[in-house]
């Protein structure tokens, strides 16, 4: 016997007893048994997520309709379910499976779960972005995008936008407090490495992420915007990377002929070239946090940091206003040769790397993680990747710093002499610097920005962290997911 909440029952939905059926067991003495199905949540090891049944029989018609009215009642109850969905389908991204994921895997769901849907097959680069500016948004109670982190960036970038646009917030101004998107973006797997699925869920596996859009589950998420020279670039929810990561971005797309195997040949290439690049990083420390990048505990659902980092910061916004807050407070300047400058919103696991590149990282916490490996030996550099692999701290390294920041800024060494902007900001308010080793004769170049999986090339940028600008279809990922048993006659007694 288990229990399983009301608010994880899928549909209930009156049953046809075949001949089969009839013979089983007791059921065959009864003359005209009538019987109904209850469909539910079903939680599987590694948080994966099935939708089991239950047939319930009894003599008594009226008795059985009952008990359909009765649950049916409560499961309209569930204000937070949706029940009309705008969806977009990339039908190229990762293996190409977009199409044939959603409608053997989700679609039915969606039925038994009664809920409607508007889908739109994506034709070209920025169709759902382009598309979301154009419908009629207040008559879906959601968006899912079917695909990769790409795919799941292009809805973001169009619902966020949308959203200024009809607010009247100029997004090229990087100090303009963003209009929240309430609308919840659902996100069915079905990319190459979906980062976003699952460091929000647990798995990347669509009939999970299906059942939690059913149920109704809200996350709330953190989103850095990212501008040069008061130009808006991109908005980022997982990886902004600069050095390592952005050249293996940048020598991928090259080689997209080779699919999802280009980025290990990326990879490797890029780890033998061993390049690092000189600059200036600035950034504010995001006091407001219960948390810190070297914390043992992860994010969780119902994160306490992130609800109290929140409350924390709309106080702090209440008392002196956003501008008026940043201009007292210290900036802290480093500057050095790096071979990765990472800033993380979440922990970015994935299969490869279950711990992700900052496993302290906070969903909704309003800060970003950022890590700053310096130039350090291959063989160094090599000890810190195969970390993000195994349980070991991968932030203990000389060569390695991590900080907490709520914004930060970052010139490249080539790029000081002809862009002045971001370091005149500096000198007003840099309160603290570190300087790195002594020069050398090093090579100076500029990298590439890897911003979700898609390259900038303006080396100068000012990253701000919004604080719970969106939603998603998801509940952070579990404490435990036991094995369920299937469900009894006499767990639902206890359930109603």
């Amino acid at each position: 016997n288990c229990f399983v909440p009301t608010s994880e029952i899928i549909a209930v939905e009156e049953t046809e007893l075949n001949k089969k059926q009839l013979n089983i067991g007791r059921w065959q003495k009864m003359a005209k048994p009538h019987a109904f199905t209850v469909y539910y949540v079903k939680k599987a090891r590694n948080h994966r997520w099935r939708c089991s049944d239950v047939t319930f029989w009894c003599v008594d018609e009226h008795l059985c309709n009952q008990w359909i009215q009765a649950l049916k009642e409560l499961l309209e109850m569930q204000k937070s379910r949706p029940k009309h969905l705008l969806v977009y389908i990339n039908p190229y991204g990762g293996k190409r499976q977009g199409k044939r994921i959603y409608e053997q895997k989700v679609a039915p769901l969606f039925s038994l779960a009664s809920i409607s849907t508007d889908v739109v097959i994506t034709e070209h680069a920025n169709h759902a972005k382009d598309n979301l500016f154009e419908v009629n948004i207040n008559k879906y109670d959601g968006v899912v995008c079917v695909g990769g982190d790409g795919m799941f960036s292009e809805v973001m970038h169009g619902l966020i936008g949308r959203m200024q646009k009809d607010s009247g917030i100029d997004q090229n101004n990087p100090k303009a407090p963003l209009v929240q998107c309430n609308i919840r973006i659902g996100i069915i797997p079905a990319g190459s490495t979906d980062c976003v699925c699952y460091s929000t869920v647990g798995i990347s596996d669509p009939v999970t992420s299906a059942l939690h859009i059913i149920v109704g589950d809200c996350q709330p998420l953190d989103v850095s915007s990212v501008h040069h020279n008061n130009t808006f670039l991109k908005y980022s929810v997982s990886l902004l990377g600069y050095g390592f990561y952005g050249d293996i971005l940048k020598d991928s797309e090259k080689k997209r002929w080779m699919g999802p195997m280009r980025y290990d040949y990326s990879g490797f290439k890029t780890f033998l070239s061993h390049h690092y690049y000189e600059g200036t990083i600035s950034f504010q420390p995001a006091k407001h946090t219960l948390g810190s990048p070297r914390d043992k505990e992860s994010c969780r659902t119902g994160c306490y940091v992130c609800k109290r980092s929140e409350q924390q910061l709309a106080e702090q916004h209440k008392d002196c206003g956003l501008k008026q807050e940043e201009d007292e407070e210290e900036w802290k300047v480093i500057k050095g040769k790096f071979l990765a400058i990472n800033a993380v919103n979440m922990s970015c696991a994935c299969p490869r790397s279950p711990k992700g590149l900052s496993p302290a990282a906070h969903l909704a916490d309003g800060s970003a993680d950022l890590i700053l490996v310096r130039k350090c030996s291959r063989f160094d550099f090599l000890r810190y990747l195969v970390r993000h692999t195994n349980q070991d701290d991968q932030f203990d390294f000389s060569f390695v710093d991590v900080y907490r920041v709520k914004c930060f800024q970052f010139t490249s060494k080539l790029s000081e002499d002809n862009e002045s902007n971001v370091m005149d900001i500096g000198k007003k308010h840099f309160g603290q610097f570190c300087r790195d080793h002594p020069a050398c004769c090093c090579h100076i170049a500029n990298s590439t920005w890897n911003c979700d999986g898609e390259t900038l090339d303006s080396s100068a940028i000012e990253v701000r962290v919004h604080c719970q600008l969106m939603k998603l279809f998801a509940r952070g990922i579990e404490e435990k997911c036991k094995d369920e048993a299937a469900y009894s006659q006499s767990s639902i007694e206890q359930l109603l």
